[in-house]
């Protein structure tokens, strides 16, 4: 094994340095095609900010996570997250003054379906209340169907590993696409299967590749599903993007599920990095599917706002007949604190705007971009990272007041104005291409005008 190791860790350091050397040389390479100027979105575009039922909510019924997070020592207590239960008119409304048209939503099957054939009314009524006051206030729901939480009796029958789970799976989702097509929303089926995949295998809850072709099955269903009940539906299942090997990480749902997408849904957050990057393929090539890494909190991920041009790039040339929609793009904080980089939420903001119109003005047919998330939430074990547009203390204020950052004043701006002006330029300039999304950032370097 320490052979195989070694034999192994060599290669994957040869072929980084290779990459290196090429993405360094080619910084002299001019982009591709001349930068067209930028121009203010049109009033088509759908600006947006997102959320999830279990990380928002609170009041969480049995399942999964409920289970997972009192056998995890490091983990935060969930207790009842920031309220959305009881809040949401509150952020609905802070998302409304902000000028958005699109409010994502997860709907929570463990809460809609507390045991096999048994469905709970008032859960309904409660979503029927949250998709009311999101209609009422102008904007249209995005709904995520699955976003990593399944019901406490699926877990007991084995979850992605039970035989039945595809069909429990669609029994519920159907209810719930029977319940609201008729509030043409644009829908979400899984939430970043690569990203699920994982967590259920870290925690031996599945095997890798049976799960994906379970949940590509899932989608595959509920995409002809939902275009029964909605004519001229729009359907996605979100990719996490993973700059440097995105190709590797969400290729294969994508070949199972690419003819049954109506949107190609993207979420965008860091940089390349070439470290976390070889450490990962190292524990691949000895056998591990979900390899625990050592490495930084999330606040410390290279922040590189000139990736989503790439990202956008990555799947126009795929899917050239799609619209892409960035469903999530956001910055972490260490607890609200400002960030050791000194980057700023509302510059991270505008940046990253910048290059969504940058790739619009190339040509990339992008139809739309939600901010994660309209409030801080409960980030999957942890109240540390901070992704909201309005922060919350969850730990020490018990009145969960909602308090804006910088960003909400600048998304409102931006909305207003329909992105940044013809004459703004970023506050970073683009990193060294390997630092980016290698090759393509070094083999098609973009630069700002």
């Amino acid at each position: 094994m320490r052979f195989r190791f070694r034999r192994h860790a060599l290669a994957l350091l040869a072929a980084a340095a290779s990459t290196l050397l090429l993405c360094t040389q080619s910084q002299a390479i001019p982009p591709v095609r001349a930068v067209a100027a930028i121009a203010p979105v049109d009033p088509g575009f759908l600006w947006g900010v997102s959320s999830s039922g279990f990380q928002s909510e609170g009041h969480a019924p049995d399942s999964n996570w409920t289970r997972y997070i009192p056998s995890h020592p490091d983990y935060d207590a969930l207790g009842d997250s920031v309220d959305f239960y009881d809040r949401y008119a509150e952020d609905v409304r802070a998302a409304a003054d902000l000028g958005v048209q699109v409010f994502r939503i997860g709907i929570e099957w463990a809460r809609v379906q507390p045991a096999p054939g048994v469905w709970d009314e008032r859960a309904f009524q409660f979503y029927d209340a949250v998709i009311a006051e999101i209609v009422r206030a102008g904007m249209r729901p995005m709904i995520t169907l699955d976003h990593w939480v399944y019901p406490g009796w699926a877990v007991d029958r084995g979850g992605w590993r039970g035989p039945g789970m595809v069909e429990d799976w669609l029994t519920n989702m159907r209810a719930v696409v029977d319940r609201y097509a008729a509030r043409a929303p644009l829908w979400v089926a899984v939430n970043e299967p690569a990203a699920y995949i994982s967590h259920e295998v870290r925690r031996g809850a599945a095997d890798a590749g049976e799960m994906l072709d379970r949940i590509a099955q899932a989608h595959n269903a509920i995409y002809d599903y939902i275009h029964a009940r909605q004519p001229g539906a729009q359907v996605t299942s979100n990719v996490g993007y993973v700059a440097g090997s995105e190709a590797q990480v969400n290729g294969g749902f994508l070949d199972r599920v690419g003819h049954r997408l109506d949107y190609v849904g993207i979420d965008y957050y860091f940089g390349y990095d070439p470290a976390q990057s070889l450490l990962g393929s190292i524990t691949r090539a000895l056998g591990s599917a979900a390899p625990n890494l050592p490495g930084q909190n999330i606040w410390d991920l290279p922040i590189r706002t000139e990736g989503i041009y790439y990202a956008l790039q990555h799947y126009a040339r795929r899917f050239p007949d799609k619209p892409l929609y960035i469903v999530e793009n956001g910055m972490p904080t260490d607890n609200g604190r400002p960030r050791g980089d000194g980057y700023s939420r509302s510059d991270h903001l505008r940046d990253t705007v910048y290059w969504i119109q940058r790739a619009r003005a190339q040509g990339m047919n992008v139809m739309g971009y939600n901010y994660w998330s309209i409030t801080d939430n409960y980030e999957w074990g942890s109240y540390t990272p901070r992704f909201g547009l309005y922060t919350v203390d969850v730990r020490t204020d018990p009145g969960l007041g909602r308090r804006p950052t910088d960003a909400v004043g600048a998304y409102t701006q931006l909305i207003g104005a329909g992105g940044v002006a013809a004459d703004y330029r970023p506050t970073r300039s683009p990193a060294l291409c390997v630092f980016v999304d290698p090759p393509d950032s070094c083999l098609n370097p973009v630069t700002v005008r």
